[in-house]
């Protein structure tokens, strides 16, 4: 059973209050009401600020004050009774101010019965109903407003609104975040203002798309002027609303997406390069076969002509273009990091110094070269010549790029990678590196230029001017010796290549090309069981290793070898291999030999070292020869293998 109402009657004459209070006795619908009577202002005042009361009849005439001064107080307390003026006067402009003074209706006491106050009851609580449901929306609007605008505030979007003519009507404040621009800097101006221009037109094309499809999102990824004059990667979507009366505009929803494309152009770049490299790595391995052949016999042959012959001299020039293709495939290896390294502790600082002279003699009289290596900067575990030759060949493209003269600077320092550097540095790792710099004050490069930069072949020179593989070759020394490098240049502010190395733990090892190699080549009796599957190379290595006095016992693959290591009575010597054989890997074969001739040493060789590297450290205690190889460097190898002072991964020379 609902609760009857509550009615608070306010007059100074107490016979008029207690006819209001009968009057509603008598009624049918309100004969059960709770009412009670104040017959002073501050009286009423107390009640209404103490208790709740669906309908309050207030006299006109209070004492010293009315009622409509007792209305604004009780509503400047938060009281919303409801409230009906009561007069004895007739006045048309009294029932205005109680309308303005907030009453919910006006009744004279001369008209007063129970239908009237039916009526005003009635009336009030309808009045009152619609005005808390009003409340209630209005409350419930703010409420959605407040979420919507802290939804656009805190956007990580720019959100804009544009007409038909692509004038900008609206800017969220949060926009300026993505953009650099304030709202008072976009309103009232095209868009077109701020899209690069090769973009227009298919700004211009998505800008129709949008007017001639309403409702229907549209997309497009243009670049957009930024404040501070540079151009971001924006991915927008616009939907036309310009014929909703509520919003009359065509909504753009843009993301800052420039660092997401340049993460993703670098991994493509990495994933192009490291293609190009198993391509490079692939043809240099069945051109060392090739080489090994020419060059071999090349220099057979002028190990027999007589110091006079007219031979000789077309042979020398046979044997010159040999060693450039050979240089060729080397630099090809090292792009695509198939070459075999010799990893050692080495101080960057002291190998720089070493350089200084040859570097300085490499350059012309107007370039000028200097150093910035600060003290203390870590040992990094790499293979010394390598190395080198990456200085060399920075310092070397540095000095080309500047044929008017300049400054070379090579600085060296302990550098440590944060997470926001790593990020925009993809794939390097945070974490401590030894940094290794060359910069010139060249002619710089722009940004197509600087994308293709470490490509093999790819060369800003003329024609005949250089084999575009000196980057590439640092990119793949780099690479392969677990560093990164990057190039930061402009057109007209020069270039700095920066190499990161992780650093070494122990401490720096004298190089093993520094070491005395003593050993007698023609000190050869032992038996040697050859292994390779290009005839051209097995014959060659045969007449060499004979020649030198040793016995030679040759097979085409891992199979024939087995049958006639089986039938040599005696000691097999040296197992001199291909790594990559028909039928079974040189690796198994060196492991199946050795498991039964224990004292066999192993000499391992091949044009293709990332397969020789897939197979771990092959054999232990085994060596390494990289084709293609000279009669001479064979038979050095041969011998240091079989004295024992050539270790596993030793550099051909």
């Amino acid at each position: 059973m609902p609760e009857p109402i509550r009615i608070l009657v306010v007059d100074d004459a107490p016979e008029h209050a207690r006819m209001v209070v009968d009057f509603l006795h008598m009624s049918e619908e309100w004969s059960g009401v709770e009412a009670s009577i104040a017959s002073t202002y501050d009286e009423a005042l107390k009640r209404l600020t103490a208790a709740r009361y669906d309908v309050a009849f207030f006299d006109y005439w209070l004492g010293a004050r009315d009622g409509l001064s007792l209305i604004r107080d009780a509503r400047d307390r938060g009281v919303d009774t409801p409230v009906v003026v009561l007069t004895g006067q007739g006045d048309e402009d009294v029932a205005v101010h109680a309308m303005k003074a907030g009453a919910a209706d006006y009744l004279s006491k001369t008209n007063i019965s129970v239908e009237t106050l039916d009526r005003a009851i009635r009336h009030s609580l309808k009045l009152h109903a619609e005005e808390a449901q009003r409340r209630q929306a209005e409350a419930a609007l703010r409420a959605s407003e407040e979420r919507f605008r802290a939804l656009v505030e805190n956007s990580h979007d720019a959100l804009l609104l544009i007409d038909a003519e692509a004038r900008v009507t609206y800017m969220t404040p949060s926009s300026e975040r993505h953009l650099g621009w304030k709202p008072k800097d976009l309103v009232g101006r095209s868009i077109f203002d701020f899209i690069h221009p090769d973009d227009v037109d298919l700004v211009t094309a998505r800008m129709g798309g949008t007017l001639a499809h309403p409702g229907e999102a549209i997309t497009a990824e243009v670049r957009f002027r930024h404040a501070d004059g540079g151009y971001r990667v924006m991915e927008g979507v616009g939907v036309n609303r310009l014929d909703d009366p509520s919003v009359g505009a065509i909504v753009v929803n843009a993301r800052d997406i420039t660092d997401r494309r340049r993460l993703e152009d670098q991994l493509r770049h990495s994933q192009k390069m490291e293609a190009v490299g198993q391509l490079a790595g692939g043809v240099a391995h069945d051109f060392n076969n090739l080489l090994t052949a020419i060059l071999g016999y090349c220099n057979l042959l002028l190990d027999e002509l007589d110091a006079n012959s007219p031979l000789r001299a077309d042979l020398e020039e046979i044997r010159s273009a040999g060693d450039r293709a050979a240089a060729l495939t080397r630099q090809l290896l090292a792009f695509s990091r198939r070459q075999m390294l010799q990893p050692q502790v080495v101080d960057v600082n002291l190998l720089v110094q070493q350089m200084e002279k040859l570097l300085r003699r490499m350059l012309t009289g107007s370039v000028e070269l200097a150093t910035d290596l600060a003290p203390g900067v870590d040992s990094v575990k790499v293979d010394p010549s390598s190395i080198e030759q990456v200085i060399v060949n920075l310092t070397v493209n540095a000095r080309d790029s500047m044929p008017s003269g300049g400054r070379i600077t090579i600085r060296t320092a302990n550098v440590d990678v944060d997470a926001a550097f790593a990020a925009a540095h993809v794939p390097i790792l945070p974490g401590r590196y030894v940094l290794l710099a060359v910069a010139d004050s060249g002619e710089g490069m722009d940004e197509p230029t600087r994308r293709r930069i470490f490509e093999p072949f790819f060369t800003t020179r003329e024609q005949g001017k250089g084999t575009g593989l000196g980057l590439a070759t640092v990119y793949g020394i780099v690479k392969q010796s677990g560093g990164y490098i990057w190039v930061e240049s402009e057109p007209g502010s020069g270039s700095t290549f920066q190499v990161y190395l992780p650093p070494a733990e122990s401490v720096m090892v004298r190089r093993a090309a520094d070491r005395p190699e003593n050993f007698d080549q023609n000190a050869a009796w032992e038996t040697v069981l050859l292994v390779e599957d290009e005839d051209a190379v097995r014959s060659l290595a045969r007449e060499v290793l004979r020649r030198r006095g040793y016995v030679v016992i040759d097979a085409r693959h891992a199979v024939e070898a087995l049958r006639l290591a089986e039938r040599h009575p005696d000691d097999i010597h040296l197992l001199l291999t291909d790594v990559v054989l028909p039928h079974m890997s040189g690796r198994d074969l060196a492991q199946r030999l050795s498991s039964v001739r224990p004292h066999m040493k192993v000499l391992f060789m091949s044009g293709d070292t990332d397969r020789a590297r897939a197979d771990g450290d092959l054999v232990s205690g085994s060596s390494f020869v990289q084709k293609p190889f000279t009669p001479e460097t064979l038979a050095r190898r041969v011998r240091l293998t079989l004295d024992g002072v050539a270790p596993f991964g030793t550099r051909s020379s």
